[in-house]
């Protein structure tokens, strides 16, 4: 069954880090058969707010991406993306 990882971005202006960040990630995660299913694209809220934008990368299962997740480069990724984007994932 797939599984996924969604991100939600807040204020995620493309400065340096962020761009070294963008170029990297798919490399963590295509080796667990990751690949993005939304990339920071528009979207509309029906209702209540949603600030920033959202990111979902979908993977064969949750096996995957919970390795993708735990992997040491994938962690070390994040807390550069955390330090300037201000991201939340689930």
């Amino acid at each position: 069954m797939p599984a996924y990882v969604i991100a939600n971005l807040h204020e995620a202006a493309l400065h340096p880090e962020i761009a070294e960040y963008i170029e990297r990630i798919p490399a963590t995660f295509e080796p667990y058969g990751g690949r993005f299913l939304v990339h920071v694209t528009q979207h509309e809220v029906k209702e209540g707010t949603w600030p920033g934008n959202v990111v979902m990368i979908g993977f064969p299962g949750i096996a995957e991406a919970r390795a993708w997740w735990d992997s040491p480069h994938t962690r070390r990724s994040h807390r550069c993306a955390r330090g300037t984007s201000g991201a939340t994932s689930s």
